[in-house]
């Protein structure tokens, strides 16, 4: 007798999907493209670097007060890091893994194969951020152990808030990525979307005062940014704007609920709809 076949597991053609997927991201245009954006803070970190070494009497003041390694640091995670290169990620890459399958035609394919529908999404979403991580948290620690010794800094004190660093923009990057893979699911034309919304909608409401904010990804992330950042001063004064932030504890279940929602509705997305090829 001839044992019934039995139907692949949502986790085990995720995984199938994973591993086809990753290597494809991983040589992409895309990540060429992305790979010079994550570039950009390590290239700054270097310049900066540079100028102390060649002149040691130069230092970074604000107000009279001089700054040391770690808090240049910590204003460059929160700025460059949190506030554009994790959203870019998310948006690059998460609007794009169901629909340039669309575009390029190919999902058809993808939805021949004996597995669920819903593991293609997920799949792709694990590669992402597989694909991301491996782009952007080197760069991190690059630009860490460049910037921190600046002004007599401690590698190992700020060792710890590196490491909580890394896990902020890994969650982040699940966060976003999980939000735009629905966009990209579910709406035409997902890119321009996904910038508006991180972009225009999240900068805009994140200075107006009221519940609006709660409906943002970065209300939640920049609540796990460790650093303290300079409050007598005009940048000080700026950033309190973006000080009314949840507790932690809030932030990071707010976070693995839009990440969980986000990609279930993706799922859900591409298992009940008719995507119709253009010729």
């Amino acid at each position: 007798m001839t044992r019934p076949a039995t139907s692949p597991t949502l986790i085990g053609s995720a995984v199938r999907i994973f591993d086809l997927s990753l290597g494809q991201m991983l040589w992409s245009r895309r990540s060429i493209f992305l790979a010079l954006v994550v570039g950009g803070p390590v290239i700054l970190a270097a310049a900066v670097r540079i100028i102390t070494l060649v002149v040691p009497s130069s230092s970074f003041r604000i107000n009279g007060a001089m700054i040391g390694g770690p808090s240049i640091f910590g204003m460059m995670i929160w700025l460059l890091y949190v506030r554009f290169i994790v959203p870019v990620l998310g948006v690059f890459y998460g609007t794009a893994l169901i629909a340039d399958e669309v575009d390029d035609k190919t999902i058809t394919y993808l939805f021949t194969r004996p597995i669920p529908r819903g593991a293609v999404l997920l799949g792709k979403f694990l590669a992402y951020l597989g694909c991301t991580v491996l782009l952007i948290l080197p760069t991190v620690m690059v630009v860490f152990f460049l910037i921190v010794p600046l002004g007599g800094g401690s590698i190992g004190q700020a060792f710890p808030s590196l490491l909580i660093d890394l896990g902020m923009i890994a969650l982040g990057l699940a966060a976003y990525g999980a939000v735009f893979a629905l966009v990209g699911a579910r709406l035409k034309r997902p890119l321009v979307i996904g910038l508006v919304f991180a972009f225009g909608w999240e900068p805009t409401v994140m200075l107006v005062p009221g519940y609006l904010k709660q409906l943002t990804v970065a209300y939640y992330l920049q609540a796990l940014v460790p650093h303290a950042m300079p409050q007598d001063s005009t940048l000080g004064a700026i950033l309190q704007v973006f000080s009314d932030v949840p507790p932690v504890a809030a932030s990071l279940a707010a976070l693995a609920g839009i990440t969980a929602v986000a990609l279930w509705l993706a799922a859900r997305t591409v298992e009940t709809r008719e995507y119709v090829l253009e010729q």
